[in-house]
């Protein structure tokens, strides 16, 4: 009994949309309850929207977070502001009104890296802004399979007053099926069946999609994978003789290669000392050079006043 209330009280998430699984609070419904399912269901069995041929939304959609339920009085520099605390903000639009250029209270904001995309993903949800409860979620238009937007009947969430509430996202998850789920009708229409088997509490937040890696990254994963299993197996089926004998050999290389480089430092401490010791004795022999030469010109200073002593003398004499 326990265990079935907890599930009843747990909720899950859609990872596929689908209109007419989004109008039902458990995604058990077959049939369209409001006109609005029955004209997003036929946008989507007749491929009338294209999610990527909007030729504004250029932003990483892995980047890039949905921020809802704005003030329309908000403008893109509060927007800014407010969310540039989360990250580096890369390219921000608010959606405006293609004739009178209002808010339609909604934008998209691309950062810079996923991790910041994804802070400001946990952090700002229910934020407010100018007096605003605002939601944040990932970019459903490009990383949701069979996105239906709002103004085509789909969309999530929704509010009671309008008639239309759709579930499966994160501000309206889906409940644990409240009745027995019809397989075979779902399959037959072509409706994802509720996931079983993971339910979240209500204080848990879905993941946002992570980025696929492109077919070159994954080969050469799977290349590295290769080389390193390769190089264990290899050291798997050497014997333990050869695995002693690698280890010895390796052994001796290091000491090898520690006497050469003792060797070549002792050399040069060498040559820096013989250099020294040559400054040092050209140093002496240039002072005694010069002690030589200031001796010899002294001395001949001292020749020349002695003679021109003598040879005043002598004429005085004279």
């Amino acid at each position: 009994m326990e265990t079935k209330s907890r599930k009843l009280n747990s909720i899950f998430y859609a990872n596929s949309y689908h209109p007419i699984q989004a109008g039902s609070i458990d995604g058990t419904d077959i049939v369209p309850h409001d006109k609005a399912i029955h004209r997003a269901h036929l946008c989507q069995k007749l491929s009338l929207y294209d999610p990527h041929g909007d030729s504004k939304a250029t932003m990483d959609p892995y980047c890039t977070v949905f921020v809802g339920r704005l003030n329309h009085q908000t403008t893109e520099q509060i927007i800014h502001q407010f969310m540039s605390k989360y990250g580096q903000i890369k390219s921000l639009r608010l959606v405006r009104d293609i004739v009178t250029g209002a808010s339609r209270g909604y934008a998209f904001v691309e950062y810079e890296t996923n991790r910041e995309m994804r802070h400001a993903y946990m952090d700002a949800h229910h934020a407010i802004i100018d007096d605003n409860e605002i939601i944040v979620d990932y970019n459903r238009q490009k990383l949701m399979h069979g996105w239906i937007p709002r103004r085509l009947g789909g969309g999530l969430g929704g509010k009671k007053e309008s008639g239309q509430l759709r579930f499966g996202g994160r501000e309206k998850p889906f409940r644990a099926p409240l009745k027995p789920i019809p397989y075979e009708e779902l399959e037959k229409l072509g409706i994802p069946p509720p996931p079983e088997g993971r339910y979240l509490s209500r204080n848990q937040a879905p993941s946002p999609p992570r980025r696929e890696k492109s077919v070159s990254d994954r080969e050469e994963g799977s290349r590295r994978r290769a080389s390193k299993d390769r190089d264990r197996d290899d050291d798997d089926l050497k014997s333990p003789v050869d695995n002693i004998e690698e280890r010895h050999h390796r052994r001796n290389s290091s000491h090898r290669d520690d006497r050469s480089r003792r060797r070549s430092s002792l050399e040069r401490s060498e040559e820096r000392g013989s250099h020294q010791h040559d400054r040092s004795s050209s140093k002496k022999e240039h002072r005694r050079r010069s002690n030589a030469e200031s001796e010899r010109h002294s001395h001949k200073r001292k020749e020349r006043d002695e003679y021109s002593h003598r040879h005043r003398h002598s004429s005085y004499e004279d």
